[in-house]
């Protein structure tokens, strides 16, 4: 069924006004006891991830009032609120600071997410860059689009295949335990540049802009990749995850998801890294 025009553009202004309103006045001015750990060390949470993520969800559900609404940081509070997510006629997946590691550390690249799933399809996609105020979405069969308030939306449109020794991805090795990192890491040099950004938003909107060849991702939490594997699909590119399975926005849990610039590239993907780390 898809979303209204009109419901695209007001989620799009709730996340641009969020952000003005709690996130950039909180970019490097951060005091200590505002930033905590969660499962790791490295694993960060900030005011700025909870209290945008309650004006998100807040602005969402009088929205959208019969929306289920499934947040990053409630779900780490409260595992049960992904309970239902891929039965829902309508969720809301939101992501308030992706990249909270980089954010928390004073780095420009982190943005926030934006997907609304419909009887488990994703159906929309919004990846959001707070400091430039620019964002890329994504609309089941209607593409991906590069926006910014000062010009026309610009389609996204990426495919074709690049040699393996010319290559350039994303492979965030301290996502995977460790003896599957040094399997891993062997592989690394067959490729012309693989690296991370620590940011699903930014290597997604990379990807799907044509700046990258592929992504493999070590988890398949929804709010990380749901609205970021549209917007690939929607500009030409191929999704799947690592084992061959077809990908769906609200799987979660254990899973390695590759987005790539084509199906010739996803196939060589998996070829080359799925005995490194499935077997």
């Amino acid at each position: 069924m898809g979303l209204s025009v009109k419901i695209e553009n007001e989620l799009v202004a709730i996340v641009r006004r969020v952000a003005k309103a709690e996130i950039m006045p909180r970019f490097r001015a951060l005091p200590d006891s505002d930033i905590r750990s969660k499962s790791e060390p490295d694993d960060l949470v900030t005011e700025a991830d909870v209290r945008a993520e309650a004006a998100i969800g807040q602005a969402v559900r009088e929205l959208l009032p019969d929306a289920l609404v499934v947040g990053e940081e409630a779900v780490s509070a409260d595992p049960g609120v992904l309970d239902g997510l891929a039965d829902a006629d309508c969720a809301v997946i939101i992501d308030p600071v992706d990249g909270t590691w980089n954010f928390a550390k004073g780095l420009a690249t982190f943005g926030v997410i934006l997907a609304v799933t419909q009887n488990g399809e994703t159906v929309f996609g919004m990846l959001y860059d707070p400091v430039i105020d620019d964002w890329v979405v994504a609309r089941r069969g209607g593409g991906a689009w590069f926006c910014r308030p000062d010009a026309a939306p610009r389609r996204l449109q990426i495919g074709g295949d690049t040699p393996q020794d010319q290559s350039v991805g994303f492979v965030p090795l301290f996502m995977f335990p460790f003896e599957i990192r040094m399997r891993l890491s062997g592989a690394i040099p067959g490729f012309r540049r693989v690296w991370s950004v620590r940011c699903s938003c930014h290597e997604c909107r990379m990807m799907a802009q044509g700046h990258a060849d592929f992504c493999l991702t070590g988890t398949l939490n929804p709010w990380d990749h749901a609205a970021g594997a549209l917007a690939v699909e929607e500009a030409g590119g191929a999704v799947g995850l690592l084992d061959g399975t077809p990908y769906r926005g609200v799987m979660s849990g254990d899973g390695c998801l590759v987005t790539a610039r084509s199906a010739e590239t996803l196939a060589r993907i998996r070829a080359t890294f799925g005995p490194l780390i499935l077997s």
